[in-house]
Parts: structure tokens; sequence; C-alpha cells
């Protein structure tokens, strides 16, 4: 569709009961709900939506950005808002819409994406906690893990911090801030505690990066790897196949910036 009007909007959800953002065949993902009761809200399919991100199944996000593409002029933006909260499900909210341009592109520009991903260790948690928290069985070494993730810090080769990279994916990533710190971002009277955070920053991620990253944490604090192994995989050299995936539902997409 030819568009001549261009919005952000910003929302929210909890991706427990979805198979991620993207739209994927015979599935509820987020994409779909969204455009579905876009369809509702608008009383016409004339749009297209474009994520800025995509999120695993399972994976939810406190902030995220997709970009509108309309015929038409949204005339009354709070009136929209409220009208499309209304009709969206509990697990999905709309925080804000802004109008853009077509020089925007959602995907190439320059932006920031801050993740946390939430765990404790050593318990059996409370079954409320699932969607939020992953909890490991075995006991952790917290000191070592901190000491751990700040290894991650930098530009380095991750390769091997990705599922299934081509050979034309560029697998050399900068992060700005790594750091595991505990949990103060997220708290319910069911929450195992204590519970700790990893915040992971930085300009792009690949598939499976911050969980692969989080799996290699955890074998460290269950003294599986030493620090001097962990370092050695951010080499170029480095050949191992990193196989432990961290749970997809601890992860949480935390903020989105644009340049």
């Amino acid at each position: 569709m030819k568009s001549k009007y261009y919005y952000l909007l910003h929302i929210q959800y909890l991706g427990f009961r979805f198979h991620g953002w993207a739209k994927q065949p015979n599935v509820k993902t987020v994409h779909h709900m969204v455009d579905r009761t876009l369809t509702y809200v608008f009383e016409h399919s004339a749009f297209k939506t474009l994520g800025g991100s995509r999120t695993d199944a399972m994976v939810s996000a406190d902030h995220f950005v997709l970009e509108l593409f309309v015929d038409a002029p949204i005339e009354n933006e709070d009136k929209f808002l409220k009208l499309f909260n209304l009709n969206l499900p509990a697990d999905i909210k709309a925080l804000a819409i802004e109008e853009t341009n077509a020089e925007f592109n959602i995907i190439q520009n320059p932006k920031s994406k801050s993740y946390l991903y939430l765990f404790a260790f050593g318990q059996k948690a409370h079954p409320f906690s699932a969607p939020f928290i992953t909890c490991i069985n075995d006991k952790l070494d917290i000191e070592k893990m901190i000491a751990g993730a700040k290894l991650f810090e930098g530009t380095h080769e991750f390769r091997a911090y990705c599922k299934k990279p081509s050979e034309k994916t560029n697998t050399t990533r900068s992060i700005d801030v790594c750091t595991l710190v505990p949990n103060t971002y997220y708290t319910a009277s069911f929450f195992p505690d204590p519970s700790y955070a990893l915040k992971v920053e930085g300009k792009g991620f690949m598939r499976n990066q911050i969980r692969i990253m989080m799996g290699q944490l955890v074998r460290l604090g269950c003294g599986e790897i030493t620090l001097q192994e962990l370092e050695s995989s951010l080499l170029p050299d480095f050949s191992e196949h990193l196989s432990f995936i961290a749970p997809a539902s601890g992860l949480i997409l935390d903020k989105v910036s644009f340049n």
C-alpha cells in the first residue's frame, strides 16, 4: 500500500501466552493481535505495521515500538489510544502514539535496546512468578556471575552466542552495559526472595544472544566453566557450540530508544 501518514506506536506486553512478536501461521503472536485490534478500531485493513524488534515466544516487553502506516491521518490521537486499549487483550497495552515521516525507517534508524533477564536460584518458586522469573535449581556463585557479566561489555565476536547464524550475519557486536544486580525492577509478593536481574544494553542483538549469554553465566555460577573460558568464548577463533539457552520467560525488552 502507498502510505501518506506514519506513526510510531509504543506498546508493552506480557509475552507468556504468545509465540513472540512476529506473525506465524496457526499460532498466537503479538503482531497478529495488534493488527486484528487495529482492523477493528479503524473498521478497515488498509494499514501496515512493522515492528522495530523481534521477541521470541514467551518473552515480554515493557517498551516495544512499531511503525504504523496509514493513508489517512489519525485526527484525535488520545481518542484513538483509548479505543485501541479498550479493545486490546489484557496482556497488551498501548502507551503512546507519535507522528513521524516517510524518511524514518524503524529498522534502519539507529537505536539502543535495553533488556532485563530476571532469575532466582536454589528454590522452587511460586507458580505465579513463572511468566517473569526463571528459577535455577542449582546454587549459583553470584559474585562470579557479576564478574562474568562485565566481560560481555565492549566489542566482541558473538558468533557462538547466536542460534544458527548465516555466513552473512554480522556477529561482531558491541554491548554498552552488562551488569548483574539484585532485582529491584519488578516486585510481587509471590516472587522468590532474593531475585536478580541481568541488565544488557546495546544497539542490536542476534537471535537468542541474551539468553545464551545468560546460559553461560548460569554455567559459570554453577562452576561448569571458568571466567577464563567465558572470556575465550568471545574471541574470533572460538569454535565451540554453546547449546544452553536460558528459558525465555525471564527475558524482558525493557526500553527502546531511537537516536
